[in-house]
C-alpha cells in the first residue's frame, strides 16, 4: 500500500512530492513547491530545501531542530499562482510537536520564480486576516 504524501494532499508520496524533492520533476505551481518543501522539512531533505529557497534570503544553517515531529499541513489561501505568474503566496498552517506539546506555524509566504523553477522567497508569520 502506498505511503500517503505528509503534504497532506490525499495522495501518495510516490506521486506527489517524491519527485519534487528526488529532483525529478520541477514544482509546477508555488503551492506544489509550499507542500513538497513541508515534505522535505519532514524528511530532514536539507538539500531540497537550500535548492528551493531564494539563495539571496537562504539562512546559512539550515539544522533542523531534531526535538520536532511533523504532523500535518493546511493550505488557507494561494494567490497569483499561475502558469504565467512570475509571483506568488501561499498562506499554510503547519502543525508539529515538540516534547509532546503541539504548536502552530501560520505563514504567508511568497515565491518567485528564480532560474525558471518556483523558490521560496520569505514569510509573514501569524499573519493578519484577509
Amino acid at each position: 500500500m502506498p505511503t500517503n504524501c505528509p503534504c497532506d494532499s490525499g495522495r501518495p508520496y510516490a506521486a506527489c512530492c517524491r519527485p519534487y524533492i528526488a529532483g525529478e520533476a520541477q514544482a509546477p505551481t508555488a503551492e506544489a513547491l509550499m507542500r513538497s518543501r513541508y515534505s522535505a522539512f519532514t524528511r530532514n531533505a536539507i538539500d531540497y530545501l537550500r535548492h528551493s529557497w531564494h539563495p539571496d534570503t537562504c539562512p546559512s544553517d539550515l539544522t533542523p531542530d531534531p526535538s520536532a515531529t511533523w504532523i500535518g499541513l493546511k493550505i488557507l489561501a494561494t494567490e497569483a499562482d499561475g502558469p504565467d505568474d512570475e509571483t506568488a503566496t501561499v498562506e499554510f498552517v503547519a502543525r508539529y510537536k515538540i516534547g509532546g506539546r503541539a504548536y502552530r506555524l501560520h505563514e504567508r509566504s511568497r515565491f518567485v520564480r528564480y532560474q525558471g523553477r518556483w523558490v521560496y522567497l520569505d514569510g509573514t508569520f501569524n499573519p493578519p486576516s484577509h
